[in-house]
Order: structure tokens, then sequence, then C-alpha cells
């Protein structure tokens, strides 16, 4: 039987596989999901569309997170959980945790609906 393997970087897809990304000079961002890193450069049109996708929400200047794979958010950090690999985590300002946490149920609600 032959097996097939995803090769990450070939048929990365930002909102399908990422948990949260950075973004950098000149346009370059960092990708950072399950068991991977991915830097990457965009153009301008490519990272506003990106940042204006609906699953991203902005938790600092810099630092974008994909609200369908947060585990939770805890005190000052927002968890991702992955039952093979273990858990990645990222700070969130506690001014910003309000909003996350209203977006967490508005997407509660319409997974409900």
């Amino acid at each position: 039987m032959e097996q097939t393997f995803k090769d990450i970087y070939e048929d990365f897809e930002p909102n399908r596989d990422t948990y949260f990304f950075k973004v950098g000079n000149g346009g370059m961002i960092s990708f950072h999901g399950r068991n991977y890193n991915i830097k990457k450069s965009l153009s301008e049109d490519q990272l506003k569309l990106l940042i204006r996708d609906s699953m991203f929400v902005r938790i600092s200047s810099n630092c974008y997170v994909n609200v369908d794979k947060i585990s939770s958010v805890e005190k000052d950090h927002i968890r991702f959980l992955d039952h093979t690999t273990g858990s990645k985590i990222v700070s969130v300002p506690l001014w910003k945790k309000q909003t996350l946490q209203e977006r967490l149920s508005q997407r509660k609600q319409t997974v409900v609906h």
C-alpha cells in the first residue's frame, strides 16, 4: 500500500494550517503551525488579504492568531493544542483577551447554529 505524505511547504494554506503568524519587515511572514515554522515573503496585496481574513485576529502589532485553532485562552496566553505534538502557546495582552474571547464565543455560536 502506497502512503502519501502531505508536503506542508508545497500544499501550505495559511487559514487551514496556521495557528498564528507574525509579520516581519519587507513582507516576510513567519507562519507557525502544528509542527512547523515557515517563513514566506508575501506581496502587499497578499498580506492585506491574509490580515483581513475573518479567521485571524490581531493580538499584537505584528501577531495574528487563527481563531479556529485556539484550544483555550488562559491568563496571559493562548494555547493551541494538538494531540500528537503537544501544545504551542503565544502571549496575549490582557487588553486583547476580551476581544479574543468574544470572537471565540461567536465562533461557538456559529458552529452550534
